[in-house]
């Protein structure tokens, strides 16, 4: 049997096919389709297949990455919502907490408020109040609701989020509303906040549930459409979701909750360069992950992911109060745009060219200079063997739009504009790494860079070099690493629920009561996915804060019944988590529980790195291809250098190789610049030292 990745981006579709029984791994990458995702998956399955000489039947595991949940957020193309909630309420969703992006204007232009998930019109409140601790203090008005729902009925509504009062400590008055809606408005996607998610604070709480039934009919409907057609073809094996937190989700757990879809990509591609980092013996890394039309970037010291606060998870305009590995996405990648802007300045994104048309030296009908065709005008990516020959790119089209474009109005050489363009690129991600590691109390210099993607291996050296990064990987697959992500992950699900309660010895009774109650539950959704009950593991965290304070931080929980000894700890862990924030804590102030949170997780078995063959620190002659011109940015100039060309599927584990030098695949190219050094290690990886310290 077998085991496939699937991760769908901006320009390709990237498959990987791990065979469970003999441990080899078989890669395929097919262009994207916008129109349909759907499409290029199955397309690339079958083509994958027959790459492996298996058939569809032979897959017991379909592990996707979907875009299509965030792409619906993000291009404002989803359902007809309409929302159901407290009378008096309705618009919460339009005040939202109201943090002022410019703190002294009269004339704010709110995103959420431009692009409201729910306009005000399908908006509707209805008698009812539930109040802490879950009491009944006006009795939902059963009429309104069903009033409320035929009205949505002529109004054309596809969805409905249902979010009242309180709801998380007593959902009763939400459940009645759903039957009713259900009633009223057969097939119609329901969303009820406390079953999204169970917490206080009433904005995130509603945006959240908002977004799941505004991304919820599409977002289904695209699934149940891939699942029947994975049956129709043959794949035995269930389809798996990536969840934004790095877990796994079933076909029913995603369609029911798709709004823990938002950012599965950016997780995958993390799962992967932390499994691609312990393999060359790195723990802590930071991943690069570079594609058409962006880089995502983590950070995971330990090989541990590190989770967003749960008041910064955000897609674009909507707050979306889920779990959220902490990866950032900016606009840098290979079909970034370069453009001089009104102002004069020189720009490099986050206008993408993406998979249509390309950049220009795709040949299909992209005129514009993209960073692709900068790097083909550099020569540090080689026309004749991009996509290991299946596309040939025309360099005579990439120089024409670099020139036509920009070296006129810069009054520079085409190389000089390409070399400035990729500097540009460059500065952006070292910005964005600097926000995610020295702006967090951590040294770039105590971690390995881990660069994939189609373009990571292009950029990664210049900013290591930047950063004082001293170790550079490049995994064997680069442009498949988000997708060998994928497998690496275990299926998960996270509960949540609002106590409120002091960390006390007293209240220990009452937390063990919640925590058991959401493991009891979690399991019994692990046993119907068929696993057993060894495994299992659950994880249990609290959200915690000094009495007083705003906000929380999360907290592990320490294992089994919480006793006195039990409650010490976790105050004690409480105190270490506000230092490690804050630098500081207050070890005579009460310490308030907020939420408490248990994480399900069901064992998938492990993948292993695959070791290749041995030979010398001097690479076999057939493994180099070519010696050719490429241009470096040395000294602060544009300098030309012989460049020894290799394909990256003869080199064996001891070939070392000098700066400058470049390394081809069919998924990427790796650019070894002058001052590097590069060892093939055991399983592949690319393993690149910095010998010279900044230009």
């Amino acid at each position: 049997m077998a085991r496939i990745g699937v991760d769908v981006g901006g320009t390709h579709t990237d498959l990987v096919w791990f065979d469970e029984a003999g441990g080899g791994l078989t890669i395929h990458k097919v262009p994207s389709t916008p129109a349909d995702p759907s499409r290029a998956a199955i397309d690339g399955l079958l083509q994958l297949c027959a790459q492996a000489g298996e058939s569809p039947s032979a897959i017991s595991y379909f592990m996707h990455g979907t875009t299509v949940a965030t792409n619906i957020a993000l291009e404002h193309n989803g359902a007809r919502t309409g929302l159901i909630t407290t009378e008096g309420f309705r618009d919460v969703l339009h005040i939202a907490r109201h943090k002022r992006p410019q703190t002294f204007s009269l004339q704010l232009d709110l995103p959420w408020q431009r692009n409201p998930l729910v306009p005000r019109r399908w908006r509707a409140g209805v008698p009812e109040r539930m109040v802490p601790p879950g009491d009944v203090l006006l009795p939902l008005d059963e009429d309104a609701v069903r009033q409320r729902a035929r009205r949505f009925v002529e109004q054309g509504i596809e969805a409905v989020a249902v979010c009242f009062l309180h709801s998380y400590l007593n959902p009763q008055h939400e459940l009645r509303a759903a039957e009713i809606i259900a009633e009223e408005m057969p097939g119609c996607f329901i969303s009820m906040s406390h079953n999204v998610v169970a917490q206080y604070r009433e904005y995130e709480r509603f945006s959240t549930t908002a977004l799941n039934a505004y991304v919820g009919p599409k977002t289904s409907a695209y699934l149940k459409r891939l699942s029947g057609t994975l049956k129709e073809n043959g794949v035995a094996g269930d389809l798996h979701l990536m969840q934004s937190s790095g877990g796994s989700a079933t076909l029913d757990a995603a369609t029911q909750r798709p709004v823990n879809l938002l950012m599965s990509g950016p997780a995958g591609g993390l799962l992967g360069g932390i499994w691609v980092g312990k393999s060359a013996g790195f723990e802590n890394v930071i991943t690069l992950d570079v594609g058409g039309t962006s880089a995502d970037i983590g950070v995971a010291p330990g090989g541990e992911v590190q989770f967003k606060h749960i008041l910064d998870t955000r897609l674009g305009d909507y707050h979306a109060m889920v779990p959220m590995a902490e990866v950032d996405a900016i606009g840098a990648g290979g079909g970034s745009i370069a453009y001089v802007d009104p102002g004069g300045q020189f720009q490099v994104g986050p206008r993408s060219a993406g998979a249509d048309p390309g950049p220009a030296c795709y040949d299909r009908g992209g005129s514009e200079p993209t960073a692709t065709d900068c790097m083909v005008a550099l020569g540090r990516i080689d026309p004749a063997r991009f996509l290991g020959g299946k596309l040939q790119l025309r360099a005579d089209l990439a120089r024409s739009a670099i020139e036509n474009g920009l070296s006129a109005r810069l009054k520079q050489s085409v190389e000089e504009v390409a070399l400035s363009a990729i500097r540009v690129l460059t500065h952006n991600m070292v910005q964005a790494i600097e926000v995610n590691s020295v702006r967090r109390g951590l040294d770039p210099r105590d971690f390995a860079l881990v660069a994939f993607g189609g373009g990571g291996p292009l950029f990664a050296c210049d900013i290591a070099r930047e950063l004082a990064i001293p170790t550079i990987i490049v995994p064997p697959a680069p442009g498949l690493t988000s997708a060998l992500g994928l497998l690496t992950s275990d299926v998960s699900y996270e509960l949540s629920r609002t106590v409120m309660l002091t960390v006390a010895d007293e209240n220990s009774g009452t937390i063990n009561q919640a925590l058991d109650h959401m493991q009891r539950e979690l399991a019994a959704q692990l046993g119907d996915d068929g696993f057993a009950s060894g495994a299992m593991r659950f994880l249990r965290y609290a959200d915690c804060r000094y009495r007083g304070q705003g906000y929380e931080l999360r907290t592990p929980v320490p294992t089994g019944m919480l006793d006195a000894s039990a409650i010490n700890r976790l105050r004690q862990a409480f105190h270490k988590e506000h230092i490690r924030a804050y630098g500081r804590d207050f070890p005579d102030k009460d310490i308030q529980l907020v939420n408490l949170r248990v994480v399900g997780v069901g064992a998938i078995p492990k993948l292993e790195p695959l070791r290749i063959g041995t030979g010398g620190a001097v690479p076999d002659d057939g493994s180099q291809t070519a010696i050719q011109t490429c241009l470096f940015d040395t000294e602060g100039t544009v300098n030309a250098h012989p460049t020894p060309r290799f394909e990256r599927s003869l080199l064996l584990a001891g070939n070392r190789l000098s700066g400058p030098a470049i390394v081809d695949q069919m998924d990427t190219t790796t650019v070894i610049p002058p001052g590097f050094a590069a060892e093939i290690d055991g399983f592949g990886n690319i393993v690149i030292t910095v010998q010279e310290g900044p230009s």
